[in-house]
């Protein structure tokens, strides 16, 4: 953050000005997010091959159906634990990306919340002079500091209606970055497993969460919360529209597209992330099948 901050200053920028602060924050989003594709694709691959593994799901469950003694539910974990493996997935992959990037999080929150202080104690923080610390500590957008958490606000106006304005784009970012995977690139068997229920109910549940601790985030970090979403939800709709599940509406709406322009059917990339699985084609009107006719061989 510091590094494009020195950057900014040296295209002319004003060093204390909170806009050039706030760039800083995105180019620090974007650094970090580039960096962690390699690892968001992992995730990808670990919840395809869920949904692709649902029905031998489904067929364990029913064996085991009513069997509560602890042999029967040992011999159900094994089982299912194997089938994790020959998938090649983990039900806790999807958590990755989010977990690898709570250090850098709570390290931009440490160091914002501890500005003020660091101000009036004439220190620096970090890779932050002195200098520094005073510039983020006076600078501002909207008239709101970047420093400033709307539960410490006292009432600043200028900090309740930016902090109210990107939680709500933070929570709604991430409301349609997991809807549009339900609705689009899932296949219907995925949606009916007991998995995908407990999705549903993550889906309201972590945009409250982070909704309502977001009033205690200072606006630097809702900044980079609200910009590290909008990627999330960008790189989700490039990954849905180019290498949609099989048997997804979105797999089934690039195949129509495909045949609108005369193109073949692409194969995509499947449960186990380079297994190829073509995308379904659109049906050919149904007719009678010509059958091959048999030459008569010539007698001797």
């Amino acid at each position: 953050m510091v590094g494009f901050h020195e950057g900014l200053s040296i295209l002319g920028l004003p060093e204390a000005s909170g806009w050039t602060w706030t760039l800083s924050i995105i180019g620090l989003v974007l650094v970090i997010r580039a960096a962690l594709i390699p690892v968001f694709v992992r995730p990808i691959k670990a919840q395809r091959g869920m949904q692709l593994l649902q029905p031998d799901m489904k067929k364990l469950q029913d064996k085991y159906k009513g069997k509560t003694d602890p042999l029967s539910r040992q011999a159900m974990a094994k089982e299912q634990m194997a089938m994790y493996k020959k998938h090649g997935t983990n039900p806790f992959s999807a958590c990755l990306p989010m977990l690898v990037q709570m250090p850098f999080f709570f390290a931009l929150f440490t160091l914002l919340s501890g500005i003020s202080g660091a101000s009036a104690a004439g220190n620096g923080i970090g890779a932050m002079s002195h200098a520094q610390v005073v510039q983020f500590d006076q600078s501002s957008i909207f008239g709101a500091p970047l420093s400033a958490a709307l539960l410490y606000s006292d009432g600043h106006i200028a900090v309740t209606v930016l902090t109210i304005a990107m939680i709500l784009t933070m929570t709604a970012s991430q409301f349609i970055t997991q809807k549009q995977i339900m609705a689009k690139n899932m296949s219907e068997e995925a949606l009916a497993s007991p998995f995908m229920r407990q999705q549903k109910m993550m889906l309201y549940i972590l945009p409250i969460v982070f909704g309502v601790g977001g009033i205690n985030f200072p606006i630097g970090v809702l900044i980079y919360w609200t910009v590290t979403n909008l990627w999330t939800m960008g790189q989700q709709f490039f990954v849905i529209r180019r290498m949609p599940t099989p048997g997804s509406p979105a797999a089934k709406a690039m195949a129509e597209r495909r045949a609108a322009k005369g193109m073949p059917a692409l194969p995509i990339l499947g449960g186990s992330w380079g297994e190829a699985a073509s995308i379904p084609s659109v049906t050919e009107p149904a007719g009678q099948r010509i059958q091959p006719q048999r030459k008569n061989r010539k007698k001797k």
